[in-house]
C-alpha cells in the first residue's frame, strides 16, 4: 500500500469513525433526555396520587400514563438505534453500499446508519440515514457509478467507503 493510499484509508477512517461517534452522541443524548422525562413524569404520578381527587385527578394521571408510553416507546427506539450502531464495522470495506458505508453522490453525502440527520466532519455535512429509509432501501447494495432515482431525482453514486 501506497503513501497515498493509506492517507485515504486513515481519512476513511477518520470521517467514518466522526460519524459513527457523531451518531454514538446522538443517540446517548436522545436516551438522557427521555430518562430525564420519564423521571419527571415519575415524580409528576407521584404527586398528583398524594393531591387531588376526582375528574382533574384522573385526567391529569392519563396524560401522564399516556407520556409515560410514549418514552417508554422512545427508549425502544433508542435500544433499536444502539443495536444498529453495535452492528457496523468501520473496518469493513465493500464495492457496494452497506450498513457503515459513506455514499458519496453528486447530490448529497450519506452514513448509512441510523437516522440522526445532517451531521458535519470536517465541516462537510453528511446526512445519517437508515437502511429502512426510503433513500436508504434505495442506496442499499449499490455501486460507485449507480443511479437511484428518489423523489424524481436521479443521484449518481461517486464513490463508497
Amino acid at each position: 500500500m501506497g503513501n497515498t493510499e493509506l492517507l485515504l484509508l486513515h481519512y476513511t477512517m477518520n470521517t467514518k469513525e466522526s460519524l459513527y461517534n457523531l451518531c454514538k452522541n446522538y443517540v446517548d443524548n436522545r436516551l438522557e433526555t427521555v430518562e430525564n422525562i420519564i423521571s419527571s413524569n415519575q415524580k409528576a404520578l407521584q404527586s398528583e396520587t398524594k393531591s387531588s381527587a376526582g375528574d382533574k385527578h384522573e385526567t391529569g394521571r392519563a396524560m401522564l400514563q399516556l407520556e409515560m408510553e410514549k418514552a417508554g416507546q422512545q427508549l425502544a427506539g433508542i435500544s433499536k438505534m444502539r443495536l444498529i450502531l453495535a452492528k457496523i464495522d468501520l473496518l469493513n470495506t465493500s464495492k457496494n453500499v452497506h450498513l457503515g458505508s459513506i455514499v458519496y453522490t453528486n447530490k448529497a453525502t450519506y452514513f448509512l446508519s441510523i437516522s440522526a440527520g445532517q451531521l458535519k466532519v470536517a465541516n462537510k455535512p453528511f446526512f445519517a440515514i437508515s437502511l429502512s429509509s426510503p433513500i436508504g432501501k434505495l442506496l442499499l447494495g449499490k455501486q460507485e457509478n449507480d443511479e437511484v432515482v428518489f423523489n424524481g431525482q436521479s443521484f449518481k453514486i461517486i464513490s463508497i467507503e
